[in-house]
């Protein structure tokens, strides 16, 4: 009897086992990761996460860790031409997609795909698209493919009697490109699908389409830290930077009662930020003009001097500038041998990054590097430290140097924004103009 073929969403002991290890890497590489609003997802009945895209593989990740459960993900068909590679994807629930610029007769292969995607749905397994299609390193987004929207119609149709909903999700990073930066993960209201389709049950097929891709973009662009992609975009992020601490202080940001703080805080003040802008451009064109060139002239300036822009948006107390020189000081002794020792990790980075085509890819890279690497390093620290010391020697030594990529790291951070803060204290150009825009935005 013929053995019945493994479905890519059925259970894998390897799979699992192994995502405990992502998970834990995946917190490691970043200081918070923050998931707001897990409680809109639907729990009667089968998912399709819509996240906006703008991190390459780091997307996937934070997606999946929103829970314990296994999610089946859709990729770019290119990317499964080498047969090996195809297997390794398929291992971690992942399946071709073709794109509309793959051309027309590639796009009709995507109906084995939908019919996979249905039996996934079927089986209550969350499925994700990344419903833009392709990624971009920005606070904003890119219109919404048909992709989704064909994918959830031929599954409601398929199973009638069990609700499907599209759920949007944002993905908001503090740096798109940094290690051990931030992320902000908001969960958006659902999308019944079923109830979607009889609502509109006079439309055709492609108008219910476009009708649902104005609903989920909208409710993506609430969940995100969105700036319109247009040639004001670069100038208008300086701007959030440069009065997000004043717009937290000032405005007493509450949800149902509670105080936001923290990535929620800064979510809403760029959001607000933004909206006050695009309000000003509109009722006072010639004073958001002013504006929008003094933040231009600002962020040449700043990238010239190669000052970072976390030291225009967060203002250190003094007595949290000193315990930052304190912690480096202390750490001193043990970053620099550590360093050395990760040496190894930067120089695999460094030299893959050259390579890179793409940026956004840099994070998924050293993401993956020190998920491989770095175990491997330790291993063999491990094993030079038992032949040559007393194993009461060696044991402390190991442990010791288990934290080193992130304390080194961290420790090289606070440096690198010490100077950056240095530089704009000495820059009363800089200041001037930063204050300007204060006064603009007021």
């Amino acid at each position: 009897m013929a053995r019945k073929q493994k479905k890519i969403q059925d259970y894998d002991w390897l799979y699992a086992f192994l995502r405990y290890y992502v998970d834990f890497a995946l917190k490691l590489s970043y200081r918070e990761i923050k998931y707001v609003g897990r409680e809109f997802i639907p729990k009667d009945g089968a998912v399709i996460y819509a996240p906006n895209h703008t991190n390459a593989l780091m997307d996937a990740l934070v997606i999946l860790a929103i829970d314990r459960s296994p999610k089946v993900f859709v990729a770019r068909a290119d990317i499964f031409r080498n047969s090996t590679f195809a297997k390794v994807l398929r291992f971690l629930k992942i399946m071709p997609i073709m794109r509309i610029r793959d051309g027309y007769e590639e796009v009709k292969k995507n109906n084995e795909t939908i019919e996979k995607a249905v039996d996934v749905l079927r089986d209550r397994v969350p499925f994700c698209i990344f419903p833009e299609g392709t990624h971009q390193t920005k606070y904003s987004s890119l219109p919404l493919s048909k992709g989704i929207f064909r994918i959830a119609f031929a599954a409601q149709e398929m199973m009638p009697d069990m609700p499907l909903y599209v759920v949007p999700v944002g993905l908001r990073y503090g740096n798109f490109f940094r290690f051990r930066s931030t992320v902000r993960v908001q969960i958006g209201e659902p999308i019944n699908v079923g109830k979607f389709l009889a609502e509109h049950s006079d439309m055709t097929s492609g108008e219910a389409m476009s009708e649902m891709r104005d609903r989920l973009t909208e409710n993506i662009h609430r969940s995100i830290f969105h700036i319109p992609n247009d040639e004001d975009y670069d100038a208008i992020y300086e701007i959030c930077a440069t009065v997000v601490k004043r717009q937290v202080r000032r405005h007493k940001f509450e949800v149902e009662g509670r105080r936001l703080k923290g990535l929620d805080a800064h979510f809403e003040a760029n959001n607000r930020t933004v909206r006050e802008v695009l309000r000003l451009k509109e009722e006072h064109p010639a004073l958001a003009a002013e504006l929008l060139n003094t933040a231009r002239e600002a962020s040449e300036l700043r990238i010239k001097h190669n000052i970072s822009l976390k030291s225009v948006s967060v203002k250190y107390t003094v007595v949290s500038r000193l315990l930052k020189v304190l912690f480096v000081l202390l750490t001193l002794p043990y970053t620099l041998p550590v360093s050395l020792l990760t040496l190894p990790i930067h120089l695999i980075c460094r030299f893959l990054f050259s390579k890179l085509k793409d940026e956004a890819f840099r994070n998924s890279v050293r993401y993956l590097i020190n998920l491989v690497v770095w175990p491997l390093l330790m291993a063999i620290y491990s094993i030079v430290a038992y032949c040559l010391l007393p194993w009461q020697w060696a044991l402390p030594l190991t442990l010791l140097l288990l934290p080193a990529p992130i304390v080194a790291h961290e420790a090289w951070r606070a440096i690198r924004i010490l100077i950056s803060d240095f530089k704009l204290l000495r820059n009363r150009e800089l200041r001037d103009k930063y204050r300007r825009i204060k006064e603009m935005l007021h």
